[in-house]
């Protein structure tokens, strides 16, 4: 059986930059998740790879980080 994208060797510095951001923005995972109309652990899940995240849902995070999701793509490209 094939490993879920998630947990990819290609996938796994998107959670880190996922977190990055985050604590850039100097939120908490509660904090994120209440601007995200998500729960803490719908967070924590993004953040650790047990829940992959789409483009829409990146978009979205990085802008209730307060940064650019252009930019917070190109840092991505970048890991």
């Amino acid at each position: 059986m094939a490993p879920k994208a998630q947990h990819d060797a290609q996938y796994l510095s998107l959670p880190v930059l996922l977190r990055t951001l985050r604590k850039e923005a100097g939120m908490t995972q509660r904090q994120l998740g209440a601007k995200m109309g998500k729960p803490q652990s719908w967070i924590h899940n993004c953040e650790v790879a047990n829940r992959r995240v789409d483009v829409t849902e990146f978009i979205r995070w990085a802008k209730k980080c307060g940064a650019d999701p252009l930019e917070a793509f190109k840092r991505a490209m970048r890991l």
